[in-house]
């Protein structure tokens, strides 16, 4: 099926692409804004389903970004479901990303609460507005710009369940789309469903782009006999325009979303995101990084109990230890040493 199209936009990931390490980078702003500065980089946490520990991931994510010395800005943007601030032992706060939409605070900064982890700052989601999961273009718009122009080393972004446009909007806008699955049948095709529909929602905002309207057309269509992966794409477009064929294949080849296995149980489980990543290889022709798997930790669930961090209240256990080690590997990822590791 088609997937219908938001209004024509510059695209959120030409927006977010080509960041450098020094701090407060200045780049190209959103329509309308110029040059200004951004966070050093975005992490958007999505996932395929409810309940497969995204807020868990994302808070402990914040904190050992902000232990390893980054001013991190944790955005809870499950719309409608708001709980990150719970993960953080942080109350209710009296202004969240709702105030901010309907305008009653006009600053970002006006929403921005601490959670007593130095360097870590939080902006609690919208829980009044029962249309609050269905933001409209205008909204939506603004609510991306806004966040281009945080002020944070790290940008990370909590996002709701399922493949609405505006959750694979931010996912896609992201320089790291962390996706999280269990190593369960029906979250890897969950989590493979939301990976695919990213990806067809990234090539639809290359369409205008590229001149390739009537053939994206055609790979997203479901007819028999029409073009189905990223290489008929390719094929097609190369017969007609060699040298476009070329920029899109880099473009694409930028999309890549980075794996997050939660509650591995066994030795086979922590082997699920390599097979995923190479199931997604094999077909899409594009690169997905597996950065490790979480294992199932009662010391993970009592700390959720407890309301606060595994990695505050309890650091040396495994689930922290594992969290660790995927926030230095993106820290690798973007060339920024990691004070804590040896």
């Amino acid at each position: 099926m088609r997937l219908p199209m938001s209004k024509p936009t510059r695209t959120p990931q030409a927006d977010a692409r080509a960041l450098g390490t020094t701090p407060e980078p200045v780049v190209p702003g959103p329509p309308g804004l110029g040059r200004r500065a951004r966070p050093r980089r975005i992490i958007a946490v999505g996932g395929g389903k409810g309940g497969i520990g995204k807020s868990m991931v994302s808070a402990n994510l914040g904190v050992a970004l902000a232990q390893s010395g980054a001013n991190v800005l944790l955005v809870d943007a499950d719309l409608g479901g708001a709980n990150l601030h719970t993960c953080l032992g942080v109350g209710q706060p009296e202004a969240t990303l709702s105030d901010f939409l309907r305008r009653n605070k006009a600053r970002l900064e006006d929403v921005i609460v601490p959670t007593g982890v130095p360097r870590l700052s939080l902006i609690a989601g919208a829980q009044d507005a029962l249309d609050a999961a269905n933001l409209k273009y205008a909204q939506k718009q603004k609510l991306l710009k806004t966040l281009m122009g945080a002020s944070a080393d790290y940008l990370i972004l909590d996002l709701g369940a399922g493949t609405s446009f505006n959750t694979i909007d931010f996912f896609i806008m992201a320089d790291h789309g962390l996706l999280v699955v269990l190593p369960e049948p029906t979250s890897v095709e969950n989590a493979y469903r939301f990976a695919k529909a990213a990806f067809f929602r990234r090539l639809q905002q290359m369409e205008a782009e590229y001149g390739l309207q009537d053939m994206v057309d055609s790979a997203l269509t479901t007819r028999e006999g029409s073009l189905r992966t990223l290489h008929d794409v390719l094929e097609q477009v190369r017969r007609k325009d060699p040298v476009g064929a070329q920029r899109l294949e880099g473009a694409l080849a930028a999309f890549r979303i980075r794996l997050v296995v939660n509650q591995a149980r066994t030795d086979a489980d922590l082997n699920v995101g390599a097979a995923v990543a190479a199931a997604w290889k094999k077909f899409f022709g594009i690169d997905m990084d597996d950065l490790g798997a979480i294992r199932y930790d009662d010391e993970a669930w009592r700390a959720v109990r407890k309301r606060r961090p595994v990695l505050i209240e309890r650091p040396d256990s495994p689930a922290a230890t594992a969290i660790q080690r995927i926030a230095s590997r993106l820290l690798a990822l973007d060339g920024i040493p990691d004070p804590s590791s040896p």
